[in-house]
């Protein structure tokens, strides 16, 4: 029994947690400055156990997906699907258990709420199979991962008023330069199987689109935070986190696969940083 839990923890990615943690950041971006710094106790709890479970479901339905060509990647090949270690038919009970379990969560919220969460649950459990149709599921991963800002609108305000819509753009923005890193790292297992990404979509362009994907996104949050009223430790948390994207265009200048590995992970403290100044922000005004 015990080794099983280890291998559906596995299998949710637990031991990896950061998806997790990118997953995150947006949706707390969204509850501080929805509530102008004093999220509701009962719906932060709700978005911080919701993120958990769905990112764990989100792994479960992509290794249910990519079963039969994680085994052909390197970097995939010991995933308990890929093993053997764990079935098809326990992925599938899995996944649906986590997703009913993040839905009772949403329960606990308004309607229009609830009624966004439907969608979010066809984005999460629809995108592994973009990579088979379309040369962007960057981007479709974006909408998934990033569905969360205008759900956590809806809970704290009962409306998406233009700065979410804002949010969830430069989340998307986000999401595609950070997976882009991602996919750059299985680039050349993707060609020889038939998977399709924006690292190869993109070519020996993947680094001026990142970097210019990367500007665009600078100039959203500079923008959501005039929109917001945001001030000067936002301003700085923002130079900060530029100079953390800076830094990972500095990592793939040569695609070395480990390096590139490095900036997806260096992602985390973008999300970080900002988070971190939004919340001094209106900690200390």
């Amino acid at each position: 029994m015990m080794n099983q839990l280890i291998v559906y923890a596995k299998l949710m990615r637990l031991d990896k947690p950061i998806g997790i943690y990118l997953l995150l950041w947006p949706t707390l971006w969204a509850l501080w400055i929805a509530s102008e710094g004093q999220p509701n106790l009962k719906i932060l709890m709700v978005f911080l156990i919701g993120t958990v479970l769905m990112r764990s479901a989100g792994c479960v339905i992509n290794d249910f997906a990519d079963r039969d060509f994680d085994p052909h990647v390197q970097r995939t090949q010991n995933r308990p699907l890929a093993t053997g270690a764990a079935s098809s038919k326990e992925a599938i009970l899995l996944f649906i258990g986590l997703s009913l379990t993040a839905f009772s969560l949403v329960l606990l919220l308004n309607t229009f709420t609830i009624q966004l969460s439907f969608i979010g649950a066809f984005l999460a459990a629809t995108y592994p199979f973009m990579k088979r149709y379309t040369p962007l599921p960057q981007i479709y991963l974006g909408a998934a991962f990033s569905w969360g800002i205008l759900m956590a609108f809806a809970a704290q305000t009962n409306t998406i008023p233009l700065v979410a819509w804002l949010l969830f753009l430069a989340a998307i923005i986000w999401t595609t330069v950070y997976d882009t890193f991602y996919a750059m790292v299985d680039r050349e297992d993707d060609l020889r199987i038939g998977v399709k990404s924006t690292a190869i979509f993109f070519g020996s362009n993947d680094r001026l689109i990142t970097g210019v994907l990367q500007i665009v996104l600078v100039l959203l949050l500079i923008w959501i935070g005039l929109q917001s009223q945001l001030r000067y430790f936002y301003f700085t948390g923002l130079f900060i986190a530029s100079c953390f994207a800076i830094y990972q265009q500095y990592l793939i200048r040569n695609r070395e696969p480990n390096k590139c590995f490095q900036a997806f992970l260096n992602n985390n403290y973008f999300g970080m940083v900002i988070s971190i100044s939004i919340a001094i922000h209106y900690l200390i005004t």
